[in-house]
């Protein structure tokens, strides 16, 4: 019960206060009309209506906020137009250059030892680390990624499962570069897909399909398996399972923490003075994501490898998964809000609907009569 008004305070916190947005005279006594006041205290329901109209806290989690604008007099514009020049004329081809010449070292030695090493499993799964780690330095090289580690770095032990906040897929390079992680993710199209089957394959990785609840059994059994593996690499999830734009932090799903391991967490945090790292993959893909990112000055970004954590005796897994929250929210500085980010993909079911109507209805009788 603490836990629910725990969420409810948060959740009122986080909550517009109506009243700011609503004009003077809606506010004033009026014998002739209803007023909005009477009209919000019929129901809740409708009060949290009008908040969410004004602004609510889970679409804030998903907003990519526009950097101030800086080029607003005749000084400054002409310091703009050149940093655009530079920006796109002659950082973004040099990158491109780089990047270009990491796939072709990558490529040259992966295909080899990935077929030639066949009956040296050890050999070939550790130099597949290696070069795995290589090419994600040339993606983070491309986007001058400023990247500043803390704490120890992580190892390869059996029974530890790692778990980090989630913003964009350049989340996975930016620690993929330090350690080779399998990771949980998402099965996506195009060319992010063929690496997907192919390359991370060859680390042990699980791929999920949002839309088919068969896979949710699959992917249980598969976490079982690689956590009790011996010589797996380490696992990492996003137990958001969505990416959230680095200002909150949505409910951590449960899964990674009925494994019975130790969960390790990682608190990401960017520094948004050059672009926005967030990731909104319904308004732009992930290639459109990489060309911004290319062509602006740097990424600036802080990792936080935070102590291990275990269950506590008598703790469930939702309340372990709530504590962990908390231990990366607080290292990032980010806002907790009680929302399910699969909400995102997903409608409100119809006996929630019906819920509500039923609510709104009871609420209205109730004011009517004492009316």
């Amino acid at each position: 019960m603490s836990k629910l008004n725990k969420s409810s305070s948060e959740l009122d916190l986080d909550r517009p206060n109506i009243e700011d947005y609503l004009p003077s005279g809606s506010l004033q006594d009026s014998h002739a009309k209803l007023r909005l006041r009477d009209l919000l205290d019929i129901s809740p329901t409708l009060t949290e209506a009008a908040g969410a109209i004004v602004d609510d806290s889970f679409t804030r989690c998903f907003k990519s906020n526009p950097p101030e604008p800086w080029n607003w007099n005749v000084y400054l514009f002409p310091l703009w137009c050149l940093g655009v020049v530079v920006r796109y004329g002659v950082l973004f081809p040099l990158r491109a250059i780089v990047l270009t010449l990491g796939w072709i070292i990558f490529l040259s030695c992966y295909f080899p030892v990935h077929f030639l090493l066949k009956g040296h499993d050890k050999l070939r799964k550790r130099l597949e680390r290696g070069l795995v780690e290589l090419i994600c330095s040339f993606f983070v090289t491309s986007w001058t990624g400023v990247v500043k580690y803390h704490g120890p770095r992580p190892s390869m032990r059996p029974k530890q499962v790692f778990v980090a906040n989630h913003t964009s897929m350049i989340d996975f390079i930016i620690l993929e570069q330090m350690t080779a992680f399998a990771v949980i993710m998402q099965k996506h199209p195009g060319w992010v897909g063929l690496l997907q089957s192919t390359i991370l394959e060859s680390l042990g990785c699980i791929w999920f399909n949002r839309s088919e609840s068969k896979d949710r059994e699959i992917v249980a059994r598969k976490l079982r398996e690689h956590v009790n593996g011996a010589d797996t690499n380490p696992l990492l999830i996003f137990p958001e399972g969505t990416c959230v734009n680095n200002h909150y932090t949505v409910m951590f799903k449960k899964g990674a923490f009925e494994l019975g391991c130790t969960v390790c967490p990682i608190a990401i945090k960017y520094n948004k003075i050059f672009v926005d790292a967030f990731w909104n993959s319904r308004k732009q893909s992930f290639t459109t994501h990489l060309l911004q990112l290319m062509t602006s000055w740097a990424v600036v970004c802080d990792v936080w490898y935070l102590e291990p954590q275990n269950l506590k005796p008598g703790e469930t897994p939702i309340e372990f998964a709530e504590r962990v929250r908390d231990i990366i929210s607080v290292r990032a500085g980010l806002k907790k809000v009680p929302w399910d980010g699969y909400l995102k993909y997903a409608r409100p079911s119809p006996k929630l609907r019906e819920r509500k109507q039923q609510s709104f209805a009871e609420s209205v009788l109730r004011h009517l009569e004492q009316k």
